[in-house]
């Protein structure tokens, strides 16, 4: 018997089921978190505010964050090495406080990621229709911009997890250069008065201001995470993942840093606060034209329209992957976690989270909701509360699990970074919801409602829990296991591919 080789556009793991092996390195899981992050988006459209209402002091802040969610990274990886599951948070929940926990942990993250993810169509539509404005002349309604936007993910997704890797690879370097060229531009010219290190000093730091800066300083790490979800498709997850996290979230927290400490210098230590209060939106472009030119105000404003994009593929991603194990470990239905037979994507979560975007996109235009204030502010604020919650819940978890479930599997370093970032992720948190007014620009009625969709999805998930451990107990069993993520995909090749004939010829 010889094998003979399958046709060049089907891959063995697509016609198994699987999803692509093997194909992202450290570096692409890199960009893949990065990307979700935004950092361009992040940047000119919200460190700003964080100027604003924090000071001078601003940058330290995401330094701040970066070494919180470092500390937690240190016990988070430690459990990967014993958690081989692709469901993340939740299966590391699942694993350690119980699947109940698990079931409400995965509830809460599709919620979650679904509200960062469709919540910033909003942003993309602005930008977009902006940009068209004002350098084409077109005028295009928001919700066509958007629901474009979506055709445009979802077309991304379907051909697979290597090909979006490479796209968001080549759009995060331009993002981050010009941002990079923001800040040597800023440095040459010694900013507006010569260079200082106001920012760093106790004063600064530990002005009033400060704790509400925190809750913009969080959200600009949104999605680090996610290398956990790409354990399936990663080369030597035991080595790739831990490099991969951390390696992003210190690039985030340095670059962070230094990209906002410029802009301050750009005006002045003594006249920045007054200079962001001026002129939100603008400052940024600001700053670049000023000490670069206008062509380069000009392409920042086009490479903000592709930072929201490779935003929305890396949080697309992520959605279906957890759609993708749930659907495994029979949660979800099982069409759901169809792999592409060509493209070895996970093509029909892909499609119900597009639909479920169109649907949302639609609904807000048709109340006449502004797609800034209503679908990215309103819709992302509980995608934001909620993923702090999951990292506090899987820090909790973490420190359950090396002291009661698997005390081989402990260090003295991970626990200490497991109880220590519990800790600290649940002031965050805190943090967070007591400053939520700053995400949303909304009234209080408002802002409870926003974040009340968190416990309540929570508990909504434990009773989903309680039913399916009476009514499907070996369902309820495998949460959080991953149990049949390897196992062939019972599609309409799988009896085909069952046969030697497939794969096999006579010699």
């Amino acid at each position: 018997m010889t094998t003979s080789p399958l046709p060049p556009d089907r891959d063995l793991h697509a016609e198994t089921g699987q999803l692509k092996r093997g194909v992202l390195g450290t570096g692409s899981l890199v960009f893949m978190v990065v990307a979700a992050a935004a950092p361009l988006t992040v940047m000119a459209g919200v460190a700003p505010l964080a100027i604003l209402v924090g000071g001078v002091g601003a940058p330290v802040g995401y330094l701040a964050a970066g070494l919180v969610l470092t500390i937690f990274a240190v016990a988070f990886t430690r459990m990967t090495r014993f958690v081989r599951s692709g469901g993340a948070f939740y299966a590391y929940i699942a694993t350690s406080l119980g699947r109940g926990w698990g079931l409400a942990a995965a509830l809460l993250a599709l919620v979650s990621y679904n509200a960062l993810q469709i919540g910033v169509y909003g942003l993309f539509a602005v930008q977009a229709q902006e940009t068209l404005a004002d350098v084409f002349g077109l005028t295009v309604p928001w919700p066509v911009v958007a629901v474009v936007s979506v055709a445009l993910v979802l077309v991304l997704a379907w051909l697979g997890i290597d090909v979006g890797a490479r796209v968001l690879g080549v759009l995060l370097v331009l993002e981050t250069a010009i941002l990079a060229l923001m800040a040597v531009g800023v440095l040459v010219h010694g900013g507006a008065s010569g260079l200082d290190a106001v920012s760093f000093t106790p004063d600064a730091v530990f002005s009033p201001g400060m704790g509400g800066v925190l809750a913009f300083c969080f959200a600009a790490f949104m999605g680090f995470e996610s290398t956990v979800l790409y354990r399936k498709e990663a080369r030597n997850p035991e080595r790739t993942i831990p490099r991969a996290t951390y390696a992003a979230v210190a690039f985030m927290a340095v670059f962070y840093c230094f990209v906002v400490w410029s802009v301050v210098q750009a005006f002045g230590s003594d006249a920045a606060v007054g200079a962001a209060g001026d002129d939100l939106a603008g400052m940024f472009f600001g700053v670049i034209e000023t000490y670069v030119g206008p062509w380069a105000s000009t392409l920042m404003h086009l490479l903000v329209i592709s930072s929201v994009y490779a935003s929305q593929i890396a949080f697309h991603n992520a959605i279906t992957r957890y759609t993708l194990s749930l659907s495994r470990e029979g949660v979800l239905p099982a069409w759901a976690g169809r792999v592409h037979p060509r493209f070895g994507s996970p093509y029909r979560a892909s499609l119900v989270q597009s639909a479920l975007a169109v649907v949302v996109i639609l609904a807000f235009a048709a109340v006449g909701a502004d797609p800034y204030t209503h679908l990215l502010l309103w819709v992302n604020t509980p995608g934001v509360v909620g993923v702090l919650v999951l990292q506090t819940l899987t820090a909790a978890a973490a420190v359950v699990y090396f002291t009661r479930r698997n005390r081989a599997a402990s260090t003295r370093t991970a626990l200490v970074a497991a109880v220590a970032s519990t800790v600290l992720l649940a002031i965050a948190t805190y943090v967070l919801v007591d400053n939520i007014e700053l995400l949303t620009a909304a009234s209080t009625g408002i802002n409870v409602l926003l974040v009340g969709i968190v416990p309540v999805t929570l508990l909504v998930g434990a009773v989903l829990a309680v039913r399916l451990r009476t009514s499907r107990p070996a369902t309820y069993a495998g949460i959080g296991q991953g149990a049949a993520e390897d196992e062939v995909d019972p599609g309409p090749d799988a009896a085909r591919m069952a046969t030697p004939t497939a794969v096999q010829v006579q010699a």
